[in-house]
């Protein structure tokens, strides 16, 4: 039987087997479990090996794939197993975020297998309308080491992949999205997670972790054999670190185990979220609900908002009789120029301290003078810090920077997920709530649920941002309308969106300290809908906001969180329109690729009534001078339908407000 006959015999039987059912037992050793809506099933197999398979729309997704867990002295849990019983449940609630990045309200809907196993562990299983999730559990005495654990993902012949490639397990998690056939994918090229599977048919198959506490990250790696399959792989648990400089700390000796942690548990989510169009990816929040919930009693403290910050634009203050650096005069400017157009917060990125030591304070700071002046301005201070000195005094730095009035931290460098610094992660996020602040994690991996547990995360880095541009050609308008699909599809990235100093592809430099765009004016006041992050960053010198006030107009209204959420128009790596809501007002951003687009919008997601809606759209030459916008004014109503043009790298903002 050729492989495409077996396809079609296994999707027909599980949709004969399933019958309706949001729960059955398929035959001998198989178990069924369905989506609330029944579009999306999936297939544990409990035969000589554990199997999971996905079928979508009587479409086989994810052909049967072996998972496993091995321990030390234990074996491997998932090699002939044996069902002790089994437990099944429907749940319909709804989870309030303290900070919605998507929804105030999260529709949480699902149903849940759990298959006990003999020899004291087991799958818990759930089938949600927007994907699949599967986690081992262990109920073993005392403490166990994790030799590996196994994730095949057998795919179909034709698929291909968004693949954030990684050399090493020593990285920021900042990479490009390669589009690759799967089975062209060699077994030693290996990626970071997310990552984005891609069918013919259009569907899609985003592939994470959720969950992901006190054990290492999840990466994947080619079969290298030709077959469309992917393969799970671990950083190991360091034994030996060595600090290289002042902030990377490079393991030189790792043990033969991937984690060490107690015997009765629950494993992080195996995360396989199904679209059926690209705009459903922008909309999916499975992620977040399936990290653990709320763990802080009181979040009242916990507030999102925007960021003046001055690393990227290397300080390039001027128009003022004072020389502009890292000094205090320098600050006082960024925090007049957030006092006057209500940004919550300003960073003081590297250089206020020594990055090895916190309480070595650069002598042009006054410290307590701008924590004095920022509070009387109403601006909280967000301190930079690299993690390791972070590490080395945290109570005493975390203390002082409360004593001071700090709002937040942003922490860097930490450039690892091994199960040892995962830790760390959460243990900054339970320090630094104990103190009410807030963090930022730079130099970090994916976000994976810590958020909904810890809220005063309120957002990371783990993408390749703007800052790049400062270096590298690497962040054009495709990359932009590729991130929205693929690292942002795990949670909030701090992309530090915000330029006005924008360049057409052929003008375009990189430029350290003097940093520019690619893509138009409108592409950037776009990101500040697309991209989703509690804590949005401005990334330009507050001089050159100042003399843009038309710009500053939209940056200083459009909000951090939302209340809801639809993706009007989508293709990953192409163009993307999201509509985003705020009390009674709607937020809209357009952005596309290199290729100059038109699209139809509708407006039928309003409310009844009338708004007056303020457009920033392409001008008519950013084609050539990608700077050139023009900003209209005009009612709307929800029968309307309203045509835009985007440039090349261009894009469109619009701000729609309630009429009364």
């Amino acid at each position: 039987m050729t492989y495409q006959c077996k396809r079609r015999a296994l999707v027909l039987s599980l949709a004969l087997l399933t019958a309706g059912a949001s729960f059955s037992l398929a035959q001998k050793d198989s178990y069924l479990l369905r989506s609330p809506d029944k579009k999306t099933e999936v297939r544990i197999d409990v035969k000589e090996r554990l199997l999971f398979s996905i079928v979508h729309g009587g479409e086989l997704m994810i052909a049967p794939s072996a998972i496993s867990m091995e321990l030390e002295g234990i074996g491997i849990l998932g090699k002939s197993p044996s069902v002790a019983r089994t437990e099944t449940r429907s749940v319909a609630e709804k989870i309030i975020p303290v900070l919605p990045e998507k929804r105030a309200v999260i529709p949480d809907v699902f149903n849940e297998l759990i298959i006990h196993l003999k020899s004291d562990y087991g799958l818990k299983i759930r089938a949600y309308d927007d994907g699949v999730a599967y986690r081992f559990f262990t109920r073993f005495p005392g403490e166990i080491s994790v030799v590996n654990e196994e994730l095949t993902i057998n795919l179909m012949p034709e698929d291909s992949i968004f693949f954030p490639e990684e050399s090493s397990f020593l990285s920021h998690s900042e990479r490009l999205y390669k589009f690759l056939a799967v089975r062209q994918i060699a077994d030693t090229q290996m990626c970071c997670l997310p990552a984005l599977v891609a069918r013919p048919d259009g569907r899609k198959i985003a592939v994470t972790e959720s969950d992901l506490l006190d054990y290492p990250g999840l990466y994947l790696h080619g079969s290298g054999t030709g077959e469309p399959l992917l393969k799970s792989k671990f950083p190991p648990y360091p034994l030996e670190e060595q600090l290289v400089g002042d902030r990377t700390v490079k393991v030189t000796r790792a043990a033969t185990y991937i984690a060490k942690t107690k015997g009765t548990r629950e494993f992080p989510w195996r995360v396989f979220a199904v679209a059926e169009k690209d705009g459903d990816l922008i909309e999916n929040d499975i992620v977040y609900r399936l990290g653990s919930p709320l763990k802080l009693k009181e979040t009242t403290w916990i507030k999102p908002g925007k960021v003046a910050w001055d690393w990227w634009n290397a300080n390039n203050v001027y128009g003022v009789d004072f020389k502009a650096g890292i000094n205090t005069q320098t600050y006082k400017y960024y925090i007049d120029f957030a006092s006057q157009y209500g940004l919550e917060y300003i960073i003081l990125d590297e250089g206020w301290s020594k990055p090895s030591d916190l309480f070595q304070i650069n002598p042009e700071m006054n410290i307590e003078e701008l924590f004095a002046y920022a509070k009387q301005k109403n601006v909280g201070i967000i301190l930079w810090l690299v993690w390791n000195a972070l590490e080395d005094r945290m109570s005493d730095a975390l203390d002082q920077f409360a004593r001071w009035g700090a709002k937040g931290i942003k922490v860097d460098f930490m450039q690892r997920d091994d199960q040892k610094m995962v830790n760390y992660y959460e243990k900054v996020a339970q320090e630094a709530a104990k103190r009410h602040l807030l963090v930022d994690f730079h130099g970090s991996f994916k976000p994976t649920g810590l958020s909904r547990t810890y809220p005063n995360v309120l957002t990371r880095e783990g993408v390749r941002g703007l800052e790049h541009s400062k270096w590298s050609v690497d962040i054009t308008p495709k990359h932009d309308v590729t991130l929205p699909f693929t690292r942002m599809f795990a949670g909030a990235m701090d992309y530090t969106p915000g330029t006005m100093i924008n360049a057409t592809k052929e003008n375009f430099k990189p430029i350290f300290n003097q940093p520019m765009s690619q893509g138009t004016r409108s592409h950037q006041l776009a990101m500040y809908v697309v991209y989703e992050s509690p804590l949005q960053m401005l990334c330009d010198a507050p001089s050159n906001y100042l003399r843009e006030p038309e710009a500053m107009e939209f940056l200083s209204v459009v909000p951090t969180t939302w209340d809801e959420t639809k993706a009007l128009n989508a293709k990953a790596g192409e163009y993307i329109t999201v509509a985003r809501k705020k009390g009674n007002d709607w937020f809209i951003g357009s952005m596309t690729d290199w290729t100059p687009r038109d699209f139809e919008i509708g407006f039928g997601f309003l409310d009844s009534g009338r708004y007056e809606m303020t457009t920033y759209a392409d001008g008519l030459n950013a084609d050539r001078y990608a700077s050139d916008y023009k900003k209209e004014k005009k009612d709307i109503s929800k029968s309307d339908v309203l045509k835009i043009h985007l440039a090349p790298g261009g894009g469109w903002a619009a701000h729609l407000k309630k009429l009364k």
